[in-house]
């Protein structure tokens, strides 16, 4: 029975500590207020997906623990929407494609903030699809979110991968 039970049980990640802080990150109240990112469920996944995707990235640049943690920080990222979408009412039937286009839409960051930092493309132009989905504020808040989130990224490279992995965001 024991064995049983432990074919069910879940370990955690070793990426939850670098989820939990990154979803901090993601509800901090400068990017619906300076940032004027929308203060909606969408609204608020883009700034989540985007943050996730910067620190992906920030990943998969590092050695090989960073980079099993990006399969982890995904995984985790995956179980927390599952989770949301069942909160919300998404039931069995449709859950794989919800979540599905969820991961698309992470994905979708990922290749536009690779070609930022490899730059093939501006801070400005992918934070305006990625945060705003090309509903551009003013151009303050634009800009706002623009250095936030260059800054984000200069502390992520500035973490060791251990650290990075254990949670610790600039």
């Amino acid at each position: 029975m024991k064995s049983l039970m432990r074919l069910f049980r879940s370990e955690p990640s070793i990426a939850r500590p670098l989820y939990e802080q990154v979803v901090a990150r993601a509800r901090q109240p400068h990017w619906y207020v300076a940032g004027a990112a929308p203060d909606t469920m969408e609204g608020r996944f883009a700034v989540l997906a985007t943050l996730l995707a910067l620190t992906d990235l920030r990943l998969e640049r590092g050695g090989e623990s960073a980079r099993l943690a990006s399969v982890a920080l995904a995984e985790c990222f995956v179980d927390d929407m599952d989770s949301q979408l069942r909160q919300d009412g998404v039931g069995d039937p449709v859950m794989g494609k919800k979540v599905g286009s969820l991961v698309g839409a992470l994905g979708g960051r990922l290749g536009a903030w690779r070609r930022v930092l490899e730059g093939s493309e501006s801070w400005e132009a992918v934070t305006g699809r990625s945060l705003y989905r090309g509903n551009l504020p003013a151009d303050e808040a634009l800009a706002h979110s623009v250095v936030e989130l260059r800054r984000f990224w200069e502390g992520l490279e500035g973490r060791g991968d251990e650290a990075l992995i254990g949670g610790v965001l600039p």
